[in-house]
């Protein structure tokens, strides 16, 4: 009986000594957090950065950065990062610079957009085209090997630590990049100067890449167009024989089907601000490339 009882203790000591060293692992310990401005940038961060750092968004998946306006919340994120790598030419980042600096004016800043050359006078405002810099730079391979070669040069500063695991993981994400967009130049080398329509002039970039047309059916507002526009667009469509109508869910689908219902496009759905964003680069050009 007393040995029953000694091993009971025994038993007993061990348990609580195992639930104390799970207790002490399993302890949440402070992570390294980097705060980025849009979901694209979070999944080209993350290939660099691993399991290192958590990296958080300005701009939650689905809202227009045409109309954000940064919470309290994520402010205070911010507040709590090592760094902010920003896209860069975003309107919302540039009234955002001042409230940084003014509530953590130690935070480093990155442009990860610095090196593109960028696109200037495709949106316009109130009907009329304007010498604003096209700020969709991520809507492109070539670009996004810019961009992320710039995510190394901040995460090697704010992080020198992990240097090496990150030059690691780029070089890797750096050659998936180059296979990306050798396989998307011959996806669609058969159409090259193919015109597309789009309603809002997020593709240019990755028009340019690939000698392509982009077909601006709507404005940086999204509001209704103009009649007088909408038949140049259809005008200028059909002579160009645009067959593809890229849309998001997020624009007036009921204009967009009324426009396109003079053109006879097939409507693909694209969402450029999709944290996938590898998948949304294949979906445009599988859509590009087929008859």
């Amino acid at each position: 009986m007393k040995s029953s009882f000694n091993i009971f203790l025994i038993i007993s000591g061990l348990l609580l000594a195992l639930g104390i060293v799970a207790a002490c692992t399993s302890a949440p310990s402070e992570s390294k957090i980097v705060t980025v401005s849009i979901e694209p940038q979070k999944y080209l961060l993350e290939q660099i950065t691993g399991d290192r750092v958590e990296v958080r968004c300005l701009l939650a998946n689905g809202a227009n950065p045409e109309t954000y306006d940064p919470s309290v919340t994520h402010l205070m994120n911010l507040q709590k990062s090592m760094g902010f790598l920003r896209m860069g030419n975003i309107g919302f980042e540039s009234a955002l610079l001042d409230k940084i600096h003014q509530a953590n004016p130690e935070l480093p800043i990155y442009n990860t957009s610095d090196g593109i050359s960028l696109i200037t006078g495709t949106h316009s405002h109130n009907g009329v085209i304007h010498g604003d810099v096209d700020p969709h730079t991520w809507s492109s391979v070539k670009n996004a090997k810019v961009i992320t070669k710039n995510m190394l040069d901040a995460m090697i500063e704010i992080d020198p630590a992990n240097k090496a695991y990150y030059q690691r993981n780029y070089t890797r994400f750096a050659s998936h990049l180059d296979s990306l967009d050798n396989a998307i130049t011959a996806k669609l080398a058969h159409v090259h100067g193919k015109a597309f329509l789009v309603w809002h002039p997020s593709l240019s970039y990755f028009a340019r890449d690939y000698g392509l047309e982009q077909v601006v059916v709507g404005n940086a507002e999204h509001k209704d167009v103009a009649l007088g526009s909408l038949r140049e667009v259809v005008e200028h469509a059909r002579e160009h024989e645009a067959d593809i109508f890229f849309t998001q869910k997020d624009f007036d689908s009921r204009q967009v089907s009324a426009i396109n219902s003079q053109i006879g496009a097939r409507e693909v759905s694209i969402n450029p601000m999709a944290y996938e964003w590898e998948n949304e680069m294949l979906t445009l050009a599988d859509a590009l490339a087929s008859k």
